[in-house]
């Protein structure tokens, strides 16, 4: 068997073969972007065992495996997956390479049954018992289940302490270091103590600026400052960084002779890069964030699902959120994503308004330890509307009260990112009119759902009128304006124009605002005082 010191440089153990659900597509990118970089330190085990649920590999595959690796620039080999000394070879080899390399490991599945080895039977289903009685026979295996013989637990019980030198001697260095308390500090996933302080001098900034900009340019703002505080923060995007704006000035990217800098240059991969995001975040030690349009969370949604299910920190910036996208049609206006995002449990979806909001999202994704975040952020520009910076973060709260209506609110006016600028907008024309508006931004609804009852229903209000708007569909917003709740958005897919034409075209206008507003009051004062009496 392959000694202790050969079995702890495999960082990946594959069961199944690179073209199987678990890789396909985008485990072809994967693979590709170890080879470009050269990541020498990955060894992949595959079990080449040529079967899959339905039958043999053949049957829909013949790719030579080992070829399209040495083509992505990996060493690639094969051998029989049942010879000890083989695979001890192998592994020994691939440690002096230069390269990642894949193993394929010739073997039979089922090895030992006599009837359903090299057989689909023996891939996901139980053997049964007189399959079982045949491998014991076979592989001359007397043991009864679950038993296993002295010398073999003696010997991997030595291999389970083969490290407790090493690890002692890690720990001395560790304590004696200088540096100490900021590994600690990496490791353990804790923020550095100037990041409230950089937060809040953006903010401050912004309210003396009021800048009119887009998100996702008052997401760049925010990277600046974080990232100036924040060491641990590992950016990049998928061939999109002039659009996202996920790479500060200060960054240098990662190369295959330079691993020293801050920025991965992911190409089109989205799913491969929120794959690796996930693994990052889960050795530790550094905060992943990335960047790509909102409609491309599609190719993403495999790994975001499992680091909501993992509880991964990591946090996905998510441009061109909405029909504001534009001249660049429907098929890269996001109508669905926002509510698809926000229905994944423990995934966290911010949609900022302004600057002010974009440093508090910024902030609260970063104190979720234990769950990942996509900051939704627009093409176009938008107004400045915090314009006082109270202290503390408004944001963290999901929901917060913007502007409040002059008197006893008739109408509640909820919306998200570039939406609350119209709502505000409709809140003056309605005061003019004489009807008490307030104006609730909803930045995080995820976060609003988990504050307790009574904060949720003193933000929500008990005004008759209460509408929702957002350049998207409405699943999700019935929670906070009930089924009765009025809705200015989207029904259906987005077209291809400026995006101030597409705003009035789809009817997501202040006038809009007002009109429904305007026509649902009277009903709804009449029902309210009616149920006063």
């Amino acid at each position: 068997m392959p000694n202790s010191a050969t079995i702890s440089s495999i960082t990946l153990l594959m069961c199944s073969p690179p073209t199987a659900i678990s890789w396909k597509a985008s485990a072809r990118k994967r693979s590709h972007f170890a080879g470009h970089l050269k990541l020498k330190k990955l060894i992949v085990l595959f079990d080449d065992n040529g079967i899959s649920i339905d039958g043999k590999i053949s049957l829909s595959d013949s790719t030579d495996q080992v070829a399209r690796f040495k083509a992505s620039g990996w060493n690639a080999l094969r051998i029989d997956g049942h010879d000890p000394v083989a695979i001890e070879k192998a592994i020994l080899d691939a440690q002096k390479s230069d390269r990642p390399t894949l193993i394929a490991c010739k073997t039979h599945i089922g090895y030992g049954a006599p009837t359903k080895v090299d057989t689909a039977g023996a891939h996901g289903s139980p053997l049964g018992e007189k399959e079982i009685e045949g491998a014991r026979k076979n592989l001359n295996w007397s043991y009864g289940p679950f038993e296993i013989p002295a010398e073999i637990l003696e010997s991997w019980r030595k291999s389970g302490s083969r490290s407790t030198d090493a690890r002692a001697a890690w720990k001395t260095r560790v304590e004696d270091s200088s540096k100490k308390a900021e590994f600690e500090r990496r490791l353990h996933g804790k923020l550095p103590n100037g990041l409230g302080a950089a937060i809040e001098a953006l903010k401050e900034k912004a309210v003396a600026e009021k800048p009119e900009i887009a998100t996702r340019k008052a997401s760049e703002n925010t990277l600046e400052a974080i990232c100036a505080v924040a060491p641990e923060m590992i950016g990049g995007s998928a061939d999109l960084t002039g659009s996202n704006n996920t790479r500060t000035k200060a960054m240098k990217a990662v190369s295959s002779d330079n691993f020293a800098g801050h920025f991965i240059n992911w190409g089109i991969r989205e799913h491969g890069m929120a794959a690796a995001m996930n693994g990052m975040a889960l050795h530790g030690g550094v905060i992943p964030f990335s960047g790509t349009f909102l409609v491309f969370a599609d190719y993403c949604r495999p790994s975001l699902r499992l680091a909501a299910l993992m509880g991964t920190r990591v946090i996905h910036v998510m441009t061109h959120d909405s029909i504001g996208v534009g001249e660049d049609g429907p098929t890269h206006q996001p109508v669905e994503h926002l509510a698809s995002l926000r229905a994944i449990p423990n995934l966290y979806l911010f949609r900022p308004a302004d600057q002010v909001e974009t440093a508090e999202c910024w902030d609260a994704a970063l104190r979720l330890e234990e769950s990942p975040s996509v900051l939704a952020l627009t093409r176009q520009n938008l107004p400045a509307l915090r314009l006082k910076n109270e202290k503390g973060n408004l944001c963290k709260q999901g929901a917060y009260e913007l502007s409040p209506a002059s008197g006893d609110a008739l109408v509640s006016l909820f919306a998200s990112g570039s939406e609350v600028s119209l709502c505000i907008a409709a809140q003056a024309a309605l005061e003019k009119q004489g009807v008490p508006t307030r104006v609730v931004s909803v930045p995080c609804m995820d976060l609003f759902f988990d504050q307790p009852e009574s904060v949720r229903e003193r933000v929500i209000g008990n005004a008759p009128v209460k509408l929702a708007c957002e350049a998207a569909i409405r699943m999700g917003w019935d929670e906070i304006i009930g089924s009765g709740g009025l809705f200015v958005g989207m029904n259906g897919f987005g077209a291809s124009a400026p995006y101030k034409e597409l705003y009035k075209r789809f009817g997501i206008t202040t006038d809009a605002i007002v009109e429904a507003a305007t026509k649902a009051l009277p009903t709804r004062a009449a029902a309210k005082k009616s149920a006063a009496h």
